[in-house]
């Protein structure tokens, strides 16, 4: 069996959604770090093999893959994780769920976005992340009752919105956002935190 290889960066977003999806698909994969603190993004080795200079990239089945979220419907649709449900308008539902943060949160609070709009100086720069992360959060948590209560955000196993969650409760809580009203993403919170897919990908676990 070809290698699996994971272009990866520990507190990345993107990156840490793609290692849980890993784990809950079984996959072994050997990670290979790109240091997005000294430019490595920007290398010529690496844009090689992303164009756009981000992580991660992913070779797995004799492809190269970009993108967190199709990385993660790839290993989906391939390894039958079952992350989104059958039928069309709830799948549709789950998406939405899941992009509100990947899609509208995570790209504004990106530490390189956020270091060109406030010069990367505090307080500013922890200001913008709570401006962005608290109220999205919030909309994440209305967003979930249109879901019956589970452990997970959508159900009794772990799916889309949970891959997408994780990783911005974890830099909520690197930027001191405050969610504590959030009762049903606590709870998911603590599920995910207790799966051992989710903890395997943790930063701290990998860094």
């Amino acid at each position: 069996m070809t290698e699996v290889v994971l272009y990866d960066y520990p507190l990345s977003s993107a990156s840490y959604r793609v290692r849980i999806a890993l784990n809950l698909a079984g996959v072994p994969y050997r990670a290979v770090g790109v240091n997005l603190l000294d430019g490595s993004q920007r290398a010529p080795a690496h844009l090689a093999r992303n164009p756009q200079g981000f992580v991660p990239a992913l070779d797995i089945d004799g492809l190269r893959l970009t993108q967190s979220l199709a990385i993660v419907e790839y290993l989906d649709e391939t390894r039958g994780l079952g992350l989104l449900p059958a039928d069309p308008e709830q799948r549709a539902k789950v998406r939405a769920l899941a992009y509100s943060l990947a899609v509208d949160v995570h790209p504004v609070c990106n530490v390189s976005v956020a270091a060109y709009a406030t010069g990367g100086v505090d307080p500013e720069r922890t200001e913008w992340m709570r401006h962005f992360i608290e109220p999205g959060l919030a909309a994440f948590e209305a967003l979930l009752s249109g879901f019956d209560d589970a452990d997970y955000a959508c159900g009794p196993r772990p799916g889309l919105a949970d891959i997408c969650l994780m990783p911005q409760l974890f830099n909520a809580d690197r930027w001191g956002a405050d969610y504590a009203a959030c009762t049903r993403i606590n709870t998911v919170k603590s599920a995910c935190a207790a799966h051992p897919a989710f903890a395997e990908a943790h930063p701290n676990a990998v860094a």
